[in-house]
């Protein structure tokens, strides 16, 4: 049954791309017709809507010009992103919210569903911890751009001084791995503890303990959920993501092995943010990766990614990616 409905999802993703193609297509003969009759006809007030045709139609083109840059094994999968709080106390765990509703934002732009699969919040504001799930064609492919130390400089609003303070918050994305992928988990290898469920503001979910966190033993991975009311449902999706994380972890794994034959060493200090926010003395969002900017630091928040991911995609493809 789940083959069959896989291959469904997989008939559909194609004909949804065949039917992209042909919209592509057919807008580009209407403004190669609508160039040749204001030509012929020595009209020159349709030039703004060729102007406008050309720009919509160069950047759907350029948006399919990136899918073909999702080649990874797990990019058609959803993503599972993961925020923690850094060293700071309040201004981090504030600094994590704000990155939270900046994700979602940046979700529902793209059409993407977004699930909440742990909470933990913060001792006075913020967030300590948070893991989403972002459902949608190629979530991980383009979220994974977002892996790394994400830094906010900005006057603090905690700060009765009015200092300018410094903030760093990681974030994690891992694939959704499907029941498919058969992982060899020793049930002997996992210390599962249950807990009372709790949202935003110390709310509680329900009045049982229906949360789950696993502690894999052997490599110390810990993941958690609280999002169903459901002990049994919190199990299972726990798993899910316990799969894909030791799945990631095999791999980064033998990366870094192929790295150390290349004698290539990475920097994967917690100080070694991928890009800065800057809210004073001035406005700049910069990713030191790919040095793409953004001055327009509003808009970033409020989910305005797509360029720094697209700029991310592109590096990648082409290995200029500064990994310093």
């Amino acid at each position: 049954m789940e083959h069959a409905q896989k291959i469904m999802r997989n008939t559909k993703q194609l004909k949804d791309k065949a039917a992209r193609y042909d919209a592509l297509y057919r807008q580009w003969e209407d403004l190669v017709t609508l160039v040749a009759l204001g030509n012929e006809m020595e009209d020159v007030s349709v030039l703004d809507e060729v102007r406008d045709g050309s720009a919509e139609l160069t950047r759907e083109l350029e948006a399919m010009r990136l899918e073909t840059l999702l080649s990874g094994a797990y990019d058609k999968n959803n993503a599972i992103m993961t925020l923690h709080s850094g060293a700071g106390g309040t201004e981090a765990q504030d600094w994590v919210e704000m990155l939270l509703r900046m994700f979602c934002r940046w979700a529902e732009r793209r059409g993407y569903g977004v699930e909440t699969l742990d909470y933990l919040a913060g001792d006075e504001a913020g967030v300590k911890s948070v893991t989403i799930l972002i459902e949608g064609v190629n979530a991980y492919g383009y979220a994974k751009a977002e892996k790394g130390v994400h830094r906010l400089v900005r006057i603090s609003p905690f700060d009765a001084s009015g200092r300018r303070h410094t903030s760093f918050a990681s974030v994690e994305v891992m694939p959704e791995i499907s029941d498919e992928i058969q992982v060899d988990i020793n049930p002997e290898d996992l210390r599962v503890d249950t807990y009372r469920a709790s949202g935003a503001g110390g709310q509680h979910i329900n009045k049982t303990d229906s949360a789950i966190r696993i502690t894999h033993l052997p490599t110390g991975v810990v993941v958690s959920c609280q999002s169903e009311r459901s002990q049994h449902k919190n199990r299972e999706t726990a798993m899910k993501m316990l799969k894909s994380k030791l799945i990631q972890l095999a791999e980064q794994e033998h990366k870094e092995k192929i790295e150390d034959l290349k004698g290539v060493q990475k920097d994967i200090a917690w100080g070694s943010q991928i890009r800065s926010y800057v809210f004073h003395p001035y406005n700049m969002v910069k990713d030191h990766r790919t040095n793409f900017e953004a001055g327009n630091i509003n808009g970033v928040m409020d989910g305005d990614l797509d360029g720094f991911i697209n700029a991310y995609l592109k590096s990648a493809s082409l290995g200029t990616l500064n990994l310093k």
